[in-house]
């Protein structure tokens, strides 16, 4: 086998590892549903007493991220602005929000 089929197969265990990294993240955190802003706002709407975790990001043009739960699933949207929700929401600002893709 020449030293390019080794190579090959190294960036093809590397891809599968990677592949069950993100695998067991998705079991991890379960079902996370990208919505619109706008959702986002009426599903925080929604809660009694939401929990939102908020982060801000973007190197060339800022943007906020922000993610709660509703029903068993997580909910995850972002904006250029950044959103309004109740005063009954317990807002979490964290330095950064990852999602398994």
């Amino acid at each position: 086998m020449s030293n390019g089929g080794v190579a090959g197969g190294g960036a093809a265990g590397a891809a599968a590892a990677h592949a069950g990294v993100i695998g067991r993240a998705i079991k991890a955190s379960g079902a996370i549903v990208k919505v619109k802003p706008e959702q986002f706002q009426l599903i925080a709407n929604k809660c009694d007493n939401p929990l939102i975790v908020t982060a801000t990001g973007g190197i060339f043009k800022k943007h906020f991220k922000y993610l709660t739960s509703y029903k068993g699933l997580i909910f995850y949207t972002q904006s250029v602005n950044p959103l309004q929700f109740p005063y009954k929401a317990e807002i979490i600002n964290s330095d950064k929000i990852w999602l398994p893709e």
